[in-house]
């Protein structure tokens, strides 16, 4: 399981070691970096962070300052020069304080703090999470979190999933009220998708996993509102 990172610091240098330790750590996928926290929160708004390395210690926009400005944060690992910040660091809730120079040994612990609050998140129990369908006869128990769209093929839809495809009689329609409408979205007359699989987003399409999907013009500001404020699973 990889989650997605971003670093927002103003030092080019400190971002270039954070990166590092980031592409030397097989859970993680760096897919941004930002100088300011300015910049860095309108990028937030269009793609899907799990996880941000957040230094402090900004002109202009601090990251605490920018930490009360996100209504839905996501997990955040505070980083600073300046060990009188740690305090003060849990008042926000952060996974973890990394003070600099960041060891691999440190950064590796708070990693694996940022894991299990991850897994605790998004995989809820799989038990609970999932829907029967029926394709070629046969019954498939479809756990919610594995599938990525849905797709219209006439009378019947596709469901795009991790591990594979499952073509079932249904109508968009019927099928999507089968589904929980925090973790999924119509998008357009052919295609429901996973909210928390989707990687980035313009005005006219969905990207999920390399795949671009067409958005409608009338989903564009809802999918903008429920991804900017609402944590979903992926």
């Amino acid at each position: 399981m990889k989650i997605n990172c971003v670093i927002i610091d103003d030092s080019s240098m400190q971002r270039m070691a954070v990166a590092r330790l980031i592409q030397n750590t097989d859970s993680l996928q760096l897919i941004a970096e930002y100088s300011n926290a300015i910049e860095a929160k309108s990028g937030l708004k269009l793609k899907r962070t799990d996880l941000i390395f957040l230094d402090i210690e900004m002109p202009v926009v601090t990251g605490f300052d920018l930490l009360e400005s996100l209504r839905t944060p996501p997990q955040v690992i505070l980083i600073s020069g300046k060990t009188e910040y740690a305090l003060r660091a849990f008042d926000y809730n952060v996974t973890d304080y990394l003070h600099k120079p960041i060891s691999s040994e440190r950064f590796e612990i708070a990693v694996k703090r940022a894991l299990k609050i991850h897994k605790l998140k998004t995989g809820a129990r799989e038990d609970d999470n999932y829907i029967v369908v029926r394709g070629n006869q046969v019954k498939h128990k479809v756990f919610l979190h594995k599938i990525r769209w849905i797709e219209a093929l006439g009378d019947y839809v596709k469901l795009v999933m991790d591990d594979k495809n499952i073509i079932t009689l249904s109508s968009m329609k019927s099928f999507v009220s089968e589904l929980p409408a925090d973790h999924f979205m119509r998008i357009h007359k052919s295609f429901i998708i996973n909210l928390g699989k989707v990687d980035r987003y313009s005005c006219r399409t969905v990207e999920i996993h390399g795949t671009l999907l067409p958005l409608s013009r009338n989903c564009k500001d809802k999918l903008a509102d429920v991804l900017n404020n609402v944590s979903v699973p992926g």
